[in-house]
């Protein structure tokens, strides 16, 4: 490993730290997930003790800090911060230069970005954001908490439940007051767990349409970010609506 640079980035939210490790070629090394367990701060130090452990303290050539807990949590661990919109732009730019759309959901919020060409470079600006904090129903954390309230894993049982119904009950796109009733509403009528989890991706879709999108144009190439993107129900959900 002498000589051998790598780079490490931790997107710190209020759910999960998930970080990458690249080497000098940017190149994936190493992807994790740890849940953060209301210790962020500590799920950090953990995170980036066992990278050190494993590639040695002289081959860290950076490491930067995103998320909503990064900028706090990136001077107590020598990061650099990026704020999370312009992380999130630049993924894309890199990633998927041809979308000019990132819908975004993370554990407590959901955010909508629109990007532009900038100038006659290949570079993308942001032209446009909007962020919703207010209303728990359009982020992962309220997907989590019922998934728990049903008794199944948020991961995989969740989605693979969700693809499976093809006539999901509505249960609209309030708040989360409203959601959890009408969930137990159609859970007491006898419907099964795979149509509430279909109902919920719904909701949550229809939610975020219509709080954070509101009357702003989506492109046609769209770029999928955040927790909730690995859920495949909401995927789909998107996908029809």
């Amino acid at each position: 490993m002498s000589g051998r640079k790598i780079f490490v980035g931790i997107d710190i939210g209020s759910v999960s730290a998930n970080t990458v490790v690249l080497d000098e070629n940017k190149n994936l090394l190493e992807e994790h997930y740890t849940r953060t367990k209301g210790e962020p701060l500590e799920t950090s130090y953990a995170v980036l003790s066992e990278i050190i452990m494993r590639y040695g303290q002289g081959s860290i050539g950076l490491v930067a800090a995103t998320g909503s807990g990064g900028k706090l949590i990136a001077p107590l661990i020598g990061a650099g911060f990026t704020n999370e919109v312009i992380a999130q732009a630049r993924a894309t730019e890199v990633y998927h230069p041809e979308a000019r759309t990132v819908i975004e959901m993370g554990g407590q919020d959901a955010k909508l970005i629109f990007l532009a060409p900038d100038g006659d470079s290949e570079k993308l600006r942001i032209a446009d954001f909007q962020m919703n904090s207010v209303c728990a129903a359009g982020t992962g954390s309220f997907l989590e908490e019922q998934a728990e309230r049903l008794g199944i894993s948020i991961k995989g049982e969740f989605s693979d439940l969700a693809l499976g119904c093809s006539t999901p009950p509505p249960m609209g796109e309030r708040c989360t007051v409203f959601i959890e009733s009408d969930m137990v509403h159609y859970q007491q009528r006898g419907v099964e767990k795979d149509g509430l989890v279909a109902g919920l991706s719904y909701s949550i879709v229809q939610n975020y349409l219509n709080r954070v999108v509101g009357d702003r144009r989506i492109g046609n190439r769209i770029f999928f970010q955040g927790g909730t993107a690995a859920n495949l129900g909401v995927v789909a959900a998107f996908e029809k609506v």
